[in-house]
């Protein structure tokens, strides 16, 4: 046999192997995100949504949190910590919070960042899905080992401009970490979130274990969501605050 034959027997047998797969476009993992999460007809049918659990800062400091979303795109957060309440509201075109562990006792104007963060999680669906139709872009930058098992690394430019880093678990094809940078008190810091223990409810998959913090920081907020409630009764007037 030839020099010429065993080079191709070589290259062929690595491209048969399992590790020289293909490696899966933007469409391929968007679609296997959203059957993980229940199918497109699943979240469609979601108009509000209600979550509530505690979050977990450290030894003595637990909230309870609570979160109400109603399309098109308004949300309110609500903070119960040491007896006082801090409450988020944007209602799709612009948003205010009272704030009484920051000084903040009478309604005021988010920050342009605070507005821009609740207008984001303010989709629930996130960003992958209908992304097109959202006007965000998506790019695949690879595939990547985390703690959990393979995923898909992806850079997400919203239409806002603002880029965020996603990666789904090429297994099961759940959202299992994002990375954001955020300008907090003027200063810009990268976010890093990790999501897991997916259930599901009314045919739609939601974490129920969210793990935040600044990269590079041991400190984590830890929230375990315990309730999920879809499509609950929510008046207009959640999603307000008077100024």
């Amino acid at each position: 046999m030839s020099g010429v034959d065993i080079r191709l027997l070589l290259l062929a047998a690595v491209l048969a192997a399992p590790g020289a797969a293909r490696a899966q476009s933007v469409d391929e993992i968007v679609a296997q995100h959203v059957a993980a999460r229940g199918g497109r007809e699943a979240l469609a049918a979601v108009r509000t949504l209600r979550m509530s659990g505690h979050a977990f800062a450290g030894p003595g400091r637990e909230a309870i949190v609570r979160r109400e979303i109603a399309r098109p795109g308004r949300i309110r957060t609500e903070f119960v910590f040491q007896g006082t309440t801090g409450v988020y509201v944007w209602d799709g075109s612009r948003g205010s919070r009272v704030s009484p562990l920051d000084g903040i006792l009478d309604a005021q104007p988010l920050t342009d960042d605070g507005a821009a963060l609740s207008a984001e999680q303010a989709d629930f669906e996130g960003p992958l899905v209908d992304w097109k139709a959202k006007g965000h872009r998506v790019e695949v930058v690879g595939k990547v080992d985390l703690p959990g098992g393979p995923a898909h690394e992806l850079e997400v430019t919203l239409k806002s401009g603002v880029v965020r880093h996603l990666w789904v678990d090429a297994a099961t094809g759940q959202l299992v970490r994002s990375e954001s940078t955020r300008t907090l008190r003027g200063h810009e810091l990268t976010f890093e979130t990790v999501y897991g223990n997916y259930e599901t409810t009314s045919g739609v998959r939601f974490a129920r274990s969210i793990e935040t913090g600044v990269k590079g920081r041991p400190s984590r907020l830890r929230i375990a969501v315990e309730s999920v409630e879809v499509n609950p009764t929510l008046d207009d007037s959640r999603f307000t605050l008077a100024h």
